[in-house]
């Protein structure tokens, strides 16, 4: 009997084992926010995730928090800083009785690279991950089911603190170099900082998903990072694509927004912002590093930006980041926003005024419906508009020699890596960039017909990359090469020029694998082509005018030699997911021409909900748009709402759905319905409120209302009798 109750028993306990783990993969987790503060209802977005933020953060009550957002019905994740936090404890000795604030990033004139008051940025010694260790068991001990350890960033400019001198002697086993004094100390201590933070993520994954399996529970592991372009912009250095090789590591974060994508670059010998075409290459940066390796893919972006601006610039540029995220359709996860509570409690300027305000009711209405959006956004097969198959190759040693100048060698606003992709980007190729990192995946170059490439502005870290690239090559590919090869990196020690190999510049070890040495037209190579040219890609945009030959160049690498067919020249980027069409239309083209796109559609820019026949798309904006046409008839739908609707039904001709949105705000939605209404009832807890609009537009069967918002939902019941 014992032994019979014992197998009963282990049997229910493997049901109920797999019927969890079942659960927990059923569980929808599409769309998310990060928080560090407390639920409230004027900030209660209704994304899937709540991603409560710090253990110390917001005054502690970190167990308080987890279970105020989960009592909501969020499922919870965590976030914190891996290169800085909250972590005073730590460096005032709180937590092992000595002080750590010698592990901060230090510049060369002695000084600490802060990120807030008593928060350096780390050099992430052993005892700091153990600080971190301790950490995360207590995280995992509140229940999330995920964590995501941000931004692992160790400054190019900093290297000079006694913990990275430690650290140096450890990992080279010689003396520290002051990275200042050659190329060489330089790429050698970026190496070493771009190993620190690889190490200290895999150290703490690794004993997260060990502890939360000790506890029969199964925790993912996320790295929210800015792309590989921003950091070379901005000199720092970071893991990136590497850190997809983690095995305890599920995906990222693609901390992409108004801040990053607004940094000045070059084209046509012009310095300014272009937040959507920086934008469009950063989230690209992100699939491309991704999308081999099969992680998860998250992308972010942010209503308003770390830097205080005006309402206006913030609107105009969310609108530009938004759009962009959109044009990559294999990617459907979407952190919505970052700190909710400082956008609908903050307050800053309008455009030409000095005082504060908070945000406006129409601009919290469109970036819900936006926001709500992304929770509906399919993942799609389409691909963009325009002539396909072309990339530019990158790799994280981008990052490796962009701080300090040696010898007079400027690469101003990462122009070497801009002067390939805008002059394409610009006339409406949707260029692709390709990591280096990923090449040895089958997968990485499946698609690519012409890759553009230099080594002006990066290195390749291993001999293997070459063989890949001969391998692509040598099976059909076609290769462009841009760089004079005469930057002080070239030299550096590296597998090109040692062991064995003499080569002044990684590049001619690349040709002598391809087989061809001669500048200025194309080579065979295998059934591939190269073509090797002796400028800088820099000077392609620096110099107004001076993108001409490369862009004949692209067209006849894509036509005549890729067989690719005439390289689509244009002004515009249009997609179609779903029942949504993502546009945008370039300025500084050729062609000034708006792009027209034939309705009925309903803009998703704008808070209340047109019906549009015809949508009209000048230079230098972008739009959102939902296509009606889409719609089977017959079967009520909610088409946009600026808030989320749960238990839908529709029966007995009756149409009732619950729509749940910050409360103080005002919601603006549009039904498509196979006849008029009869009647409309909104009522909250069981008590009737009144309609702010209620309009039926008899053209597309459709319905528009907008009444008060209330986190706690507001009862929609439409009476279709009659």
């Amino acid at each position: 009997m014992i032994k019979r109750l014992f197998i009963v028993y282990a049997v229910f306990t493997l049901l109920s084992n797999n019927i969890k783990s079942y659960a927990q993969a059923a569980v929808r987790e599409k769309t998310a926010f990060q928080i560090a503060a407390p639920w409230n209802a004027a900030y209660d977005v209704r994304s899937d995730v709540a991603i409560v933020y710090g253990v110390n953060d917001a005054g502690g009550n970190f167990e308080e928090r987890v279970k105020g957002w989960r009592d909501k019905g969020y499922q919870v994740h965590f976030m914190t800083g891996i290169a800085w936090g909250q972590y005073k404890d730590y460096f005032k000795g709180l937590y092992d009785g000595k002080q750590h604030f010698d592990e901060g990033q230090k510049q060369r004139n002695g000084d600490t690279i802060w990120h807030g008051k008593d928060v350096p940025y780390i050099v992430p010694s052993e005892d700091y991950l153990g600080y971190m260790k301790a950490q995360m068991k207590r995280v995992v001990d509140a229940g999330v089911t995920a964590i995501y350890l941000e931004e692992p960033e160790f400054w190019a400019r900093a290297g000079y603190s006694e913990a990275f001198k430690r650290e140096w002697q450890h990992y080279y086993g010689a003396p520290w170099r002051p990275q200042h004094e050659s190329p060489e100390a330089t790429y050698l201590s970026s190496k070493l900082k771009y190993h620190l933070y690889f190490n200290a993520l895999k150290e703490v994954f690794g004993f997260i998903k060990q502890y939360a399996k000790s506890e029969g529970r199964n925790v993912r592991c996320y790295v929210p990072t800015h792309s590989l372009l921003n950091y070379s912009s901005w000199q720092i250095v970071s893991p990136e694509a590497s850190l997809a090789t983690i095995k305890d590591m599920d995906g990222y974060i693609a901390q992409v927004w108004t801040g990053t994508s607004r940094e000045p670059v070059y084209y046509n010998g012009i310095k300014k912002e272009r937040v959507f075409e920086n934008a469009f290459l950063e989230y690209g940066s992100m699939v491309s590093m991704t999308a081999p390796t099969g992680k998860k893919m998250f992308f972010l972006t942010d209503p308003i930006e770390d830097w205080p601006r005006t309402w206006d610039d913030y609107k105009r540029n969310y609108q530009a980041t938004f759009t962009a995220q959109l044009l990559y359709p294999t990617v459907a996860n979407y952190e919505v926003m970052p700190w909710p509570n400082r956008i609908y409690l903050g307050k800053f300027k309008l455009e030409n005024d000095t005082a504060r305000y908070p945000i406006s009711k129409e601009y919290a209405t469109q970036m819900q419906i936006m926001v709500n959006a992304l929770n509906e956004m399919p993942a799609s097969s389409n691909k963009l508009n325009g002539s396909s198959g072309i990339g530019v190759l990158v790799s994280n040693s981008m990052m490796f020699q962009r701080f300090p100048t040696h010898q007079g060698y400027e690469d101003p606003q990462l122009s070497n890596f801009y002067g390939m992709v805008m002059p394409l980007l610009k006339n409406g190729v949707p260029v692709e960039t390709v990591h280096m990192e990923n090449l040895k995946n089958a997968n990485t170059l499946k698609n690519i017909r012409v890759l553009v490439m230099s080594y002006a502005n990066m290195k390749p870290l291993s001999v293997n990359y070459h063989k890949a690239l001969a391998q692509w090559v040598q099976q059909g590919g076609v290769l462009l090469y841009y760089g004079r090869d005469d930057d002080p990196f070239q030299s550096v020690k590296e597998w090109w020029n040692s062991n064995g190999l003499n080569f002044k510049a990684p590049s001619a070890e690349l040709f002598r694998t391809l087989n061809v040495a001669t500048a200025g037209d194309f080579v065979k190579s295998g059934k591939g082509w190269v073509c090797i040219n002796r400028i800088d890609p820099k000077e392609l945009v620096l110099t107004a005018g001076k993108d001409g030959a490369y862009l004949n160049e692209v067209a006849k690498a894509y036509k005549q030699y890729a067989k690719a067919g005439p390289l689509q020249t244009k002004n515009n980027f249009l997609l179609k997911r779903g029942p949504y069409i993502i546009a945008a239309v370039l300025d500084e083209n050729k062609d000034a021409h708006p792009l027209l796109i034939p309705g009925p559609v309903v803009d998703l820019f704008n808070p209340g909900l047109p019906v549009v026949a015809t949508k009209t798309i000048a230079p230098g904006e972008q739009a959102f748009l939902y296509d009606l046409r889409a719609i089977p008839p017959g079967q009520p739908r909610i088409v946009a709402a600026a808030g989320r609707a749960y238990d839908e039904k529709y029966q007995n001709k009756q149409y009732r759905f619950l729509l749940k949105s910050p409360s103080h705000t005002v919601n603006s939605i549009r039904i498509y319905l196979p006849r008029k209404p009869k009647e409309v009832h909104l009522q909250l807890d069981g008590v009737k409120i009144d309609a702010l609009k209620e309009q039926w537009d008899a053209s597309s069967k459709t319905l528009l209302l907008q009444f008060e918002n209330y986190s706690e939902g507001v009862s929609v019941s439409i009476d279709l009798n009659g």
